[in-house]
């Protein structure tokens, strides 16, 4: 099944980055991980966002 997704986001034109974000939770300062897809021109910005 993960293969289908892969070879879908390469069809297109843009190319897509797979972004992992850690971000501490305030109630209990352990961390949990935020994955999303976007392309590669908006992967900096992703990370510069809170």
């Amino acid at each position: 099944m993960a293969k289908k997704v892969v070879a879908s986001l390469q069809k297109g034109t843009k190319s897509y980055a797979k972004v992992i974000k850690m971000v501490r939770s305030p109630k209990s300062g352990s961390y949990t991980f935020k994955e999303e897809v976007v392309p590669i021109e908006k992967a900096k910005e992703y990370f510069e966002k809170k």
